[in-house]
């Protein structure tokens, strides 16, 4: 599945779209500061949050962390789980404050 841009994020949430989001920060980076919407699922919590991710497997999840490093992990670690449609926001939460 190809990444997301921030801007296309961006619109769609002014659309009125809630997409699935997890921040894949740890708790005090996503308490600095966070997208509306996203559940932060730290990146070495993962696997231990899979069975309360289950009935996202075949939906769309948006992941992100600060610049795009951890969330490249997370979409490859998920995918391998059989996540069908994980897409990482480049740029992380960087790209998304600058609109």
């Amino acid at each position: 599945m190809p990444d997301i841009t921030s801007t296309e994020l961006h619109q769609r949430q002014q659309a009125g779209e809630t997409p699935t989001i997890i921040d894949v920060r740890e708790a005090w980076e996503h308490e600095e500061g966070r997208i509306p919407g996203a559940q932060n699922i730290p990146l070495n919590s993962l696997p231990e949050k899979l069975d309360d991710l289950d009935e996202l497997k075949d939906q769309e999840v948006i992941v992100h962390c600060k610049g795009g490093t951890r969330a490249t992990s997370a979409k490859a670690y998920l995918t391998q789980q059989g996540f069908t449609n994980v897409r990482n926001l480049e740029g992380g939460f960087q790209a998304y404050q600058q609109g």
